[in-house]
């Protein structure tokens, strides 16, 4: 299958972001994995400074800015579409394009900034995973929260459309974080069992589904029966169970070193 994603961190984001914006913004499955972070994250009323690292169109920044006015909000992004597309979706918010899998210092302005940190879906799409941790830690401060997720189950027609080198389980999960450098981690599935119907719907729509939520040419995203089933899940998604052995998204809890 051909693959217009490059080798780092996603090549060719910017097209990709383009075609599917709109199907992001509606995706359940963004939105459970975001209830999920902000859960694990506590945010509260607490004035946190929170990096979303590889934050894409920056729909996570967005809603902290509107429900945790109290917390400070910044997205890492190598796409510079994803970041135009975020700065113009809130422009109160802070969003810097860099590429994580670049060895060299955090910006001095971030350098050991945040106080909690998400890295949602964006693992999958790298050969080396720990490296874009590692340079990530730049941005954190020490005793930093970091709350992970990335994909388990099988890989679909449209994972590998763009770009998912692997799938995890959670205890692939946990040797990397701790590989990565990061303490106290906690790892676990999530999501059964609708998430996993959810995927399933997924794996058996084959590619078909790349033009289902793709942007068309007259700018019309998604297909009636694409956000039916959308909305469908979105209130399945939170009868979901947490914590068992089955669910197929994967969530990791960790904290940078002292």
């Amino acid at each position: 299958m051909s693959n217009p994603v490059g080798d780092a961190m996603g090549g060719d984001w910017d097209s990709l972001w383009e075609r599917f914006d709109q199907a992001a913004q509606r995706n359940p499955a963004e939105l459970m994995r975001f209830r999920l972070a902000l859960r694990f994250l506590g945010l509260g009323s607490r004035p946190a400074r929170v990096v979303d690292v590889g934050c894409g169109q920056g729909e996570l920044v967005s809603i902290i800015n509107r429900k945790h006015p109290s917390a400070t909000a910044l997205g890492v992004e190598l796409s510079a579409t994803g970041v135009n597309l975020a700065q113009a979706r809130t422009p109160s918010a802070r969003f810097l394009q860099w590429d994580l899998l670049a060895d060299r210092p955090a910006p001095e302005e971030w350098s050991g900034w945040a106080t909690d940190a998400v890295c949602s879906e964006v693992l999958e799409h790298v050969d080396d995973p720990v490296r874009l941790l590692r340079n990530a830690r730049g941005f954190l401060a020490r005793g930093c929260r970091l709350v992970v997720t990335v994909p388990g189950g099988p890989r679909s027609a449209f994972d590998l459309h763009i770009g998912h080198r692997r799938h995890y389980d959670p205890q692939a999960l946990a040797e990397l974080l701790a590989e990565a450098g990061f303490e106290r981690v906690v790892t676990f599935g999530a999501g059964f069992p609708f998430f996993n119907l959810y995927r399933l719907a997924v794996v058996a729509r084959g590619r078909r589904l790349i033009e289902d939520v793709a942007v068309q040419d007259d700018g019309v995203s998604l297909s009636r029966t694409a956000r039916l089933t959308m909305q469908a899940f979105d209130a399945l998604f939170r009868l979901n169970l947490m914590g068992t052995p089955w669910g197929w998204q994967i969530v990791g809890t960790a904290r940078l070193p002292r």
